[in-house]
């Protein structure tokens, strides 16, 4: 056969696969509006359940945080044996109904419960995630994937204070609202419900339309499970990450805090500032 009489070669379609990253970086999107909007309504919040200031950066630092980066590792080993779309909708479904249990706190223990269970939720996403995707892709578009469902977290931290401002203006001259089953709420516990609830649709569709692709490259043991052999012979591959990456988002989120807090105080206390310079003068 000449190279004349050839069959043409088919490039194959990732449409699926792209349906996938797509899917995931909603997940992601859902997962920073979710983690956020807590930081739209610290007043409302601190007023209603009488909370201090350290007791209310708990909330919002070590209660999400702490169990969102802990969790993280035993989530990723589950992923190594079970199925990743059934655990990434788990997660998502886990991590919505916590943050609508939020709006259903009464105390500080209640709602630091619940946040702890958003940071359990959210830590299963990251981690089933990357490894689905580096199943899926070749390398030539690995990269590409990454950096897409990436994307999620810039999108969902924009959308939350857009969400979370366009609802609390809305029930901003509303004392409380009536909740079917529930009874009457606060405007912040009605805005807990209205970005947490819509992800359980989310969580659904990963269950039903997401399937677990075969896993390529893994050394497996005797009864046929992935084993951590490289991460077990080599743990100083992963020390400098676990090292650096919790620095560098310290840095970065004080950098973004101090960023925000100067700019915010400048813009809203300079025409004040301008006309008490101008009558001193």
């Amino acid at each position: 056969m000449t190279d004349a009489t050839l069959p043409p070669l088919t490039k194959r379609s990732y449409a699926y696969e792209w349906y996938v990253v797509v899917i995931c970086m909603l997940a992601y999107i859902f997962s920073f509006v979710d983690r956020q909007i807590l930081a739209l309504m610290i007043e409302p919040i601190k007023h209603d359940l009488q909370l201090s200031d350290t007791q209310f950066s708990l909330l919002h630092g070590l209660a999400f945080s702490l169990f969102y980066a802990v969790m993280g590792i035993p989530i990723a080993l589950l992923a190594d044996r079970y199925s990743r779309p059934k655990i990434i909708a788990i997660g998502v479904a886990f991590w919505s109904l916590a943050t609508a249990a939020c709006g259903l706190s009464r105390s500080f223990a209640h709602m630091f419960l619940a946040r702890i269970g958003v940071g359990v939720g959210e830590a299963a996403l990251s981690p089933a995630t990357y490894s689905m995707l580096s199943d899926m892709f070749p390398r030539d578009k690995l990269g590409r994937a990454v950096g897409i469902y990436s994307i999620g977290s810039f999108i969902g931290g924009g959308m939350a204070f857009l969400i979370g401002g366009y609802v609390i203006n809305l029930l901003k001259s509303v004392d409380s609202v009536v909740v079917p089953w529930v009874g009457a709420m606060r405007p912040w516990q009605v805005t807990f419900f209205i970005v947490g609830l819509p992800g359980l649709l989310v969580a659904l569709l990963i269950l039903l339309t997401v399937r677990d692709p075969q896993r390529l490259g893994l050394r497996r043991s005797a009864d046929g499970h992935a084993t951590t052999w490289a991460f077990r012979s080599m743990p100083w591959c992963c020390l400098p990450c676990w090292v650096g990456r919790p620095l560098s988002t310290c840095a970065s989120s004080a950098c973004r805090r101090w960023m925000w807090g100067t700019c915010w105080v400048w813009w809203c206390w300079w025409p004040i500032r301008r006309a008490f310079f101008a009558a001193a003068g």
